[in-house]
């Protein structure tokens, strides 16, 4: 009897693992997992590719970040529109083949330029390189843009699917998505890295093209099957409603009495019915005003959703400095801190990020969605003070006397000081100490290089933004959530479009914000400019939560059910 029962535990343990491992959902895990691998290798090659193309230069890297986030930007709400408007497997299909295959080109063109780049350079005065690049950036955007439309029907539709209505499992897979983006956020571009570091960029974009090129055909065959294993992807809202019309009208056909004469004579029509027709067809100019009309109406009825602040609170978050990302990193290098010491610090993140997913699955079992969204906002801010005292701390830069337009080397170049706690690279000083005949130049170089730096305020700063990571996942997650329940099926897409387009619109402001402050004086100024508008969203969130809780705003005790209706949005997953 007991050798039967343990064989039955072993055999019921074994066949609930092969039941999940064949579920719709760890399928859908596992294909998300191999398009953020890709995707991740990708993003941080190319900025790798671009600036050594270019001689060391960031230039073809800032026209490519501006190029996408400006795409998106525009094309957001076409793209999501797009994706309500087409069956769910065509749009994964046509959005995974688009984005493979030109991140396989893209990969393709650059082992070409790389290999020949000093024929290309010499070919009709450089113009055959300078197209290259070109080329090069446009295919890269292409297949960002299918990956937005990729990100926007798995994560933002298909999962809703999957998860049927269970808000609790949605909730589950939502956190399972966010743990594995910030595990491949890290261990991708560690990957690549090695290969091009140990090896060279022409084999690490041709281990690119070639992941691609196999990844490619595995993801649509997970997606496949996860389609075979959940029917209720095969039926869409919009094309529903479509033929619903479609039948109507055939009801209607049929049921209108058919004259004599004109059964005898159905090739002759009512010049006002042919006339009528004509006016119906689609013109050349409606056509060409229609990309418009779509983003006019995308918008539109962004803001006529009921978490239209909610929405507005995580695009806000984007206008910010305290993350890592190139900003970020290059301020740490100024502050004296090592590559080795980043790339811990961004593993620490990547942990908090993760006890950030699984904090909104605990907060939103005990005290409801909405609820979570404060309080992982209260937790973002009261990390992020640490970040405001370190602008005041000893070793930090901030110096209100220096213009923040003025840029630290031109100041250098005419020997003026500079602030004693901003360092300088050491190939500067070598070069001012070859090149100027200044005295007071090099007696400044020299007391710069043996004076340290304090390392309290980037302390307290990095200390800030990695807590505050807890708070700002959890926060994600609950936004993200509100719009799968609250936004309907036939509008998910474009909503979705929109609410990306926002995300891009702020993070691009927060790079112009960047280049008008440029120097390491200022960044303290940009820090205290970026909490602002971190507190702003959240005050946003209060709000909506506030207009949708009413006078249950704090009291965990309460299920969202409970609260009256006139207070409660729309939480039923279409």
């Amino acid at each position: 009897m007991t050798s039967a029962r343990a064989q039955n535990r072993q055999g019921g343990c074994c066949g609930s693992c092969t039941r999940y491992m064949t579920s719709a959902r760890f399928l859908l895990y596992l294909s998300h997992s191999l398009s953020t691998w890709g995707d991740r290798m990708w993003h941080f090659a190319v900025s790798v590719f671009l600036v050594e193309l270019y001689g060391n230069s960031l230039l073809l890297t800032a026209v490519y970040g501006l190029v996408v986030a400006g795409s998106v930007l525009v094309l957001g709400a076409s793209i999501g529109d797009w994706v309500d408007k087409n069956a769910r497997l065509k749009v994964a299909r046509t959005a995974l083949v688009v984005q493979n295959v030109s991140v396989i080109l893209c990969g393709l063109i650059l082992m070409m330029v790389f290999l020949h780049k000093h024929e290309l350079l010499t070919m009709y005065h450089g113009w055959v390189l300078t197209s290259c690049y070109i080329l090069i950036i446009t295919i890269a955007n292409i297949a960002n843009l299918a990956s937005t439309a990729t990100a926007i029907t798995i994560q933002r539709d298909w999962i809703v699917v999957v998860a049927g209505e269970d808000r609790s499992k949605l909730a589950d897979m939502n956190a399972t998505i966010r743990r594995i983006d910030q595990l491949t956020n890290i261990l991708a571009p560690m990957a690549v890295g090695q290969i091009m570091t140990f090896g060279s960029p022409v084999i690490g974009c041709g281990f690119i093209s070639g992941w691609n090129l196999v990844s490619m055909g595995v993801e649509y065959f997970l997606l496949w099957k996860v389609y075979q294993k959940t029917p209720a992807l095969a039926v869409k809202a919009t094309l529903k409603v479509e033929e619903s019309e479609l039948k109507q009208l055939n009801l209607q056909k049929d049921t209108e009495p058919k004259s004599l004469e004109g059964s005898h004579l159905m090739s002759e029509k009512d010049p006002n019915i042919c006339e009528l027709e004509r006016e119906q067809e689609p013109t050349c100019a409606s056509q060409m005003a229609e990309p418009f009309r779509t983003f006019r109406d995308g918008w539109v009825s962004y803001y006529n959703q009921p978490v239209f602040l909610a929405g507005m609170a995580l695009a806000f978050l984007y206008m910010t400095v305290l993350g890592f990302d190139c900003i970020t990193t290059g301020y740490a290098y100024t502050q004296g801190l090592s590559g080795s010491l980043l790339s811990i610090l961004m593993g620490a993140s990547a942990i908090t990020g993760i006890m950030g997913t699984v904090a909104f699955t605990w907060l939103r079992r005990k005290c409801g969605l909405i609820r979570t969204g404060l309080f992982s906002g209260w937790a973002q801010l009261s990390c992020l003070i640490l970040c405001v005292i370190s602008v005041f701390m000893p070793g930090s830069p901030l110096d209100l006397s220096v213009s923040p337009f003025e840029d630290t080397r031109s100041r250098f170049m005419q020997g003026e000081p500079v602030s004693p706690t901003t360092k300088i690279p050491e190939t500067i000083f070598t070069t001012e100490t070859n090149t100027s005949n200044g005295s007071n130049i090099v007696h400044t170089v020299q007391e710069m290089s043996t004076k340290s730096v304090p390392i309290i305020s980037v302390s307290l700063l990095f200390a800030g933004v990695i807590a505050a990571r807890i708070g700002l996942w959890a926060f994600d997650l609950t936004v993200t959530q509100l719009l799968q329940e609250n936004v309907i099926e036939s509008e998910r897409g474009i909503i979705n479009g929109v609410q990306n387009s926002m995300n891009y619109l702020l993070d691009l402001l927060h790079f112009i914000m960047v280049i008008l402050a440029p120097n390491p004086e200022a960044f303290g100024l940009l820090v205290l400019i970026s909490v602002s508008f971190v507190a702003m969203g959240h005050i946003m969130y209060f709000r909506f939560a506030q207009k949708t809780l009413g006078s249950q705003l704090l009291v965990c005790g309460l299920d969202e059910k409970e609260v009256p209706e006139e207070h409660q949005p729309n939480t039923s997953v279409v």
